[in-house]
């Protein structure tokens, strides 16, 4: 595969994750909110809430947040990888160099590829960690959103600076 097909790939497989999630809790929703159960029957600081009833409420709280964060993989995937797409084949019929072409392209891809991770590892690993604790834990995903912003941006500087390639039929 060269430099040229594999940030369609990549956010071809985006996309493809984004759209397997979703199926999935369609599913079976129950699974991933049982799981969210289960780790926070496990969560340090829940255990340690001695009145019921605030125990029960940060349960149920706290389940509703980490649930969001597996919709939040969902909603990033796909809509990240649809804008990158979209980036990507702008660039590919702008008249500019090569290099630069591949660096807007790969720096798109991969980092709307890699940011969603962060909500999937913090819906995963959030209810016995710690919902902001699984963020941190997995913070690198995260600052991939800056990875796009980056190809992105250059993308708009060349959409600026170079014309669009002209047709020839």
């Amino acid at each position: 595969m060269t430099l040229k097909r594999f940030p369609f790939a990549l956010t071809t497989l985006s996309i493809i994750l984004g759209v397997f999630i979703a199926i999935l809790f369609g599913v079976n929703e129950d699974l991933f909110k049982s799981r969210i159960k289960e780790g926070l029957s496990k969560n340090v600081k829940i255990l340690s809430i001695e009145d019921t009833a605030k125990k029960e409420a940060t349960i149920n709280s706290e389940a509703e947040k980490n649930w969001r964060y597996y919709q939040r993989f969902h909603f990033h995937a796909t809509g990240i990888s649809a804008m990158t797409l979209g980036l990507l084949l702008m660039i590919s019929f702008l008249n500019a160099p090569q290099k630069l072409k591949i660096a807007a392209s790969l720096l798109t891809s991969v980092g709307g590829f890699l940011y969603p991770f962060v909500w999937l590892f913090a819906g995963i690993y959030g209810p016995e960690m710690g919902r902001s604790e699984a963020k941190e834990a997995f913070a690198i995903f995260g600052y991939m959103g800056g990875v796009f912003l980056l190809g992105t941006l250059l993308s708009f500087y060349m959409s600026l600076r170079y014309d669009f390639v002209k047709r020839t039929d």
